[in-house]
């Protein structure tokens, strides 16, 4: 359970100190207030990652030149730094040696927006978010086999574009992004096929009909990696990057025995995205036997009521919940046992 959170130049917030209500909270405000920034937060402090940015200097409030976080939980204190462009990270005052070390016993951590309908009808690369979000929080050897292929595709990536490459170089790399990759892709199949029953389980909740739901990988190769990266290693040199690898895989979505992205409707393509989400609540659960903390972002005044009450019905009644939404009307029709706090530029009344 989150207790206190305390931040230091992060986003719109100077300083802060919110206590946190133990069953969560509903977090009201117009627009560009502070309210996602909030839920980023604590969502950052417990996975080290952020749904809205990729670079850590965007989390830096204007005119500063780093942040601070501190989350007191029900297993302990987390506290990490930004500054210099390197993360620190402590538990109950201790140096964490890696980021391992710091996310060891963290609750699972489950984010719902109104922008990711995008799982359904976006690019590939908003379901590879998807999966490695869930993954990392999943198996411990998840984040370590992203974090080492990322860095060798890096590294790749920027040899191909050196007109003094050696073609044993891009090799070197490769091996390197093989032996990673293989794993990556190893866990994501087993990652789809547990997530399937919670998947079709969920949507049939929300949207109330028995429409059959599918979801598989689909990676960028059938090939053993290695193989694949050597004999694409001539089409990367004219490109000038990697066209193979975990980098480029997607899962393909079927609704009805259909392709949801193309042929489902937008409020189809809403639930389906919905139990998405939401299946990763379970999921966790089931894995980790912890209750998740939610994070739910701005997505109740896009939903019809029945959509509403059949996606409250699926919470946790003993995870922590946060909502943010500029209004309160969706309430008229939805019980929601949480306290309102109501922000504005910053600051939490």
């Amino acid at each position: 359970m989150l207790a206190t959170l305390r931040l230091m130049n992060f986003r719109c917030y100077p300083t802060l100190r919110w206590e946190i209500p133990s069953e969560g909270a509903i977090l009201l405000g117009d627009n560009a207030q502070g309210k996602t920034s909030l839920m980023e937060a604590m969502c950052f402090a417990l996975t080290l990652h952020s749904p809205r940015a990729t670079r850590l200097e965007t989390l830096v409030s204007h005119g500063n030149s780093g942040f601070g976080i501190s989350l007191d939980t029900n297993l302990g204190t987390r506290r990490l730094a930004w500054e210099a462009r390197k993360l620190r990270l402590h538990v109950d005052g201790i140096p964490c040696r890696d980021y391992a070390d710091y996310l060891a016993d963290t609750p699972p951590v489950v984010w719902l927006s109104n922008r990711d309908i995008s799982l359904v009808s976006g690019a590939a690369e908003e379901r590879r978010k998807y999966l490695d979000f869930l993954g990392s929080q999943w198996h411990p050897h998840y984040r370590a086999a992203l974090q080492a292929y990322r860095k060798a595709l890096r590294a790749r990536n920027m040899l191909l574009r050196n007109p003094r490459r050696t073609r044993a170089a891009l090799q070197s790399y490769a091996g390197v992004m093989a032996q990673h990759g293989e794993l990556l892709m190893q866990l994501r199949t087993q990652l789809l096929h547990l997530l399937q029953p919670h998947i079709t389980q969920l949507h049939k909740q929300i949207s109330g009909k028995e429409e059959s739901v599918r979801i598989t990988y689909t990676p960028s190769t059938t090939e053993n990696l290695w193989n694949a990266l050597d004999a694409a290693t001539e089409a990367d040199e004219k490109s000038g990057f990697t066209t193979i690898g975990p980098h480029r895989d997607d899962f393909q979505l079927m609704i009805a025995g259909a392709h949801a992205a193309t042929f489902a409707s937008e409020g189809q393509q809403r639930t389906l995205s919905t139990a998405l989400l939401l299946a990763q609540s379970g999921f966790l659960r089931e894995e980790t036997g912890a209750p998740p903390v939610l994070f739910i972002d701005d997505i109740f005044g896009e939903l019809d009521p029945g959509r509403r009450r059949a996606l409250l019905n699926t919470l946790p009644p003993d995870g922590q919940t946060f909502i943010t939404t500029t209004h309160l009307t969706w309430l008229r029709d939805t019980a929601i046992p949480l306290p309102v706090q109501k922000i504005a530029a910053g600051k939490i009344q």
